[in-house]
């Protein structure tokens, strides 16, 4: 599910910052491991322990060509293959990511640290079911951990099964309540279901546990700007932005949030920049165009709308603008049609209009 509003990877907080949970998992598999490694691995023992703090150092490149280095000294060493997986991830190479999870797995069929990682990378790679496969694969280990509820949370988000996700994250949060990525993503699935107040709920709880949780703090933003407060929630954008500047949801949050507040020619460039970094984002197509429609150029905005339509025909108000655009093309049947499938959608507006112009 693609919104504005972000589901936060699951992540867990210690003194050198935020790691991937599956460091914890990773760690406690390579100390059993080098108890029992032979004399004849030590050189490729020594590059994987020199991968492993620059990792920890977030120096992602050197942690790949450490790990790299260990493979070529020891072509069977999964735990290499693993872990130079969350470096590949962590670096935004999602597919290269998978590919090592799958290696580590294909050398150990019995790696559940690989199976957990690797469900987060099917996830990214938009292949929800493989990523639930694989946490199904490691359930009976991992199911009392709270970082492993929000990982499936988010997997069935990805599937639609919203009542599945309630329940992991509930799960999660029982097992522990400051759980940041919990509230954060919980509090997304609330605003999902028009359930503003719990979700606002969450999302101010996980800001007290961590003012620098850049999904809240995005969400904040939009639950702001439900309400109409664009100045306040272009604020939250921004800190969201200082936080993770490449971020394309956040770009496009801001520039939406810049068009409600009547600064279009600031808007145009960070939804350009949004849809370069992530073109299969509905929710920029609809801001860019809004843009269009600002703009008077109906024909762009419509390319635009109908793009979002192909990619999410759930995105929030989207068929109360086409009709709009419609309208103003002077194609009002269509301009109808639209508002009724608006209707169907419970989009307010859309019902208002259809109410006004068509009935």
């Amino acid at each position: 599910m693609k919104s504005r509003f972000l589901i936060r990877n699951t992540k867990i907080t210690n003194s050198t910052g935020y790691r991937p949970v599956a460091w914890l998992f990773f760690m406690l598999y390579a100390t059993v491991c080098f108890l029992a490694c032979s004399n004849a691995t030590d050189e490729a023992a020594q590059f994987f322990l020199k991968g492993n703090v620059q990792l920890q150092k977030r120096e992602y490149k050197e942690a790949i060509r450490y790990y790299s280095e260990a493979i070529t000294k020891k072509p069977d060493f999964a735990d290499a293959y693993n872990n130079r997986g969350l470096a590949k991830f962590r670096n935004d190479d999602r597919e290269g990511a998978l590919a090592d999870y799958t290696r580590a797995l294909d050398i150990d069929p019995d790696f559940n640290t690989a199976y957990f990682n690797r469900a987060e990378a099917r996830l990214e790679t938009g292949d929800p079911g493989g990523s639930l496969s694989d946490l199904q694969r490691v359930e009976k280990q991992y199911r009392d951990s709270t970082f492993y509820q929000v990982r499936l949370g988010d997997t069935y988000v990805r599937l639609t099964k919203l009542s599945d996700a309630q329940s992991a994250y509930d799960r999660a949060l029982q097992l522990k309540n400051d759980n940041v990525e919990a509230l954060t993503n919980r509090g997304a699935l609330y605003y999902s279901q028009k359930a503003y107040q719990p979700a606002e709920a969450d999302i101010r709880r996980a800001l007290q546990l961590n003012p620098k949780q850049d999904a809240a703090l995005n969400n904040l933003s939009l639950l702001l700007a439900h309400r109409g407060n664009y100045a306040d929630a272009l604020t939250y954008v921004e800190q969201a932005l200082e936080l993770q500047p490449r971020q394309p949801y956040y770009l496009n949050n801001k520039a939406y949030l810049l068009l409600k507040l009547n600064r279009p020619s600031e808007a145009f460039p960070l939804v350009q920049e949004s849809l370069q970094r992530d073109s299969q984002n509905a929710w920029a197509h609809q801001t860019l165009g809004l843009y269009w429609l600002g703009q008077k150029q109906s024909d762009k905005a419509l390319t635009e709308f109908r793009i979002a339509e192909k990619l999410d025909a759930s995105v929030d108000q989207l068929y109360y603008y086409i009709g709009m655009v419609e309208m103003a093309k002077g194609n009002r049947a269509r301009a109808c049609e639209a508002w009724q499938r608006g209707e169907l959608a419970n989009d307010d507006l859309a019902i208002k209009q259809r109410a006004l112009q068509c009935l």
